[in-house]
């Protein structure tokens, strides 16, 4: 039961992960907390849904589909939305990220003509397999591979590429970045698209995982998500990715004690216990300035 209920928390935890690395990459490049990354997420998982079920392609090309059109559309909103407030107060921008949540939301709760949720349809034969006193399904197994790939490759791509160099660069210090000729529009454009990316991954797994999404999936997966790069200390990516297991962990463990009815109440739960003794979050560490 122990280990059954681990293998389920891990695949949803790894889910919170991908969404929570979007929202701790732009905090730490930016101080920004980008609520409408919830939303990006939320289109990633119709487009993968129109693509298996409209076009008929197979998961893999829905995944790729899902990415190519949240990619542009994240560096857009952060074009139009974040980019013109940037040196204004922070409670500016923070508006204007809530103004393209709810922006969003309406825009596909229109397109599709109501907010009922919609089945997603079955694309990959979900068999089943045993392991000891554990039983998971390929489903599963295609979640945590996928998930485990692009949070390593994300891994790399900051540790050992030049705009992964750039990245660490301007979260030091965003204006000596600039002043040393780092391109810093650049530098955050690929931060959102990045994010992005993973979110709508995260999408289409989710879809296929609960066979179900609707336009408001991105409000609650986003601030558990939110919370899960907090709980792991925000700006930290080993942070995000920690929280967003124990995020999924803790959630599948309530469930099955029976506290489904206070499912949502885990988080924030989570949340304020790891920050009455760990403020900065479990990875993450005060920042301090050279004067």
């Amino acid at each position: 039961m122990f280990f059954q209920q681990l293998v389920n928390g891990v695949t949803l935890g790894s889910t919170y992960a991908l969404i929570a690395l979007g929202y701790t990459m732009v905090y730490g490049i930016i101080q920004l907390i980008n609520f409408a990354h919830g939303e990006v997420y939320m289109i990633g998982a119709f487009v993968g849904l129109i693509m298996v079920a409209v076009y008929k392609v197979n998961f893999f090309i829905a995944l790729l589909a899902a990415m190519a059109v949240c990619v542009p559309l994240a560096v857009l909103i952060e074009r139009v939305a974040y980019r013109p407030l940037r040196n204004s107060p922070r409670l500016a921008p923070l508006i204007s990220a809530l103004g393209v949540s709810i922006f969003l939301q309406t825009l596909v709760t229109l397109i599709k003509g109501d907010p009922n949720p919609l089945g997603f349809p079955q694309v990959i034969q979900d068999t089943l397999y045993t392991l000891g006193p554990v039983k998971f399904s390929l489903v599963q197994v295609i979640i945590l591979v996928v998930a485990s790939l692009m949070m390593v490759f994300l891994e790399v791509t900051i540790k050992y590429t030049k705009i992964g160099k750039a990245m660490r660069a301007t979260s030091e210090d965003y204006e000596t970045a600039n002043l040393m000729g780092i391109n810093v529009n650049h530098v955050v454009s690929f931060t959102f698209a990045a994010g992005a990316a993973l979110a709508a991954a995260g999408g289409v797994l989710v879809g296929m995982y609960f066979n179900s999404i609707n336009p408001f999936m991105g409000v609650s997966v986003g601030l558990k998500s939110f919370c899960a790069a907090v709980v792991g200390g925000i700006g930290s990516i080993p942070g995000a990715m920690l929280g967003g297991l124990l995020l999924g962990i803790a959630e599948v463990f309530g469930v099955a004690l029976g506290f489904d009815t206070y499912k949502e109440a885990i988080s924030f739960g989570l949340l304020i216990i790891v920050l009455l003794f760990r403020p900065t979050g479990l990875l993450g560490h005060p920042i301090q300035r050279k004067v």
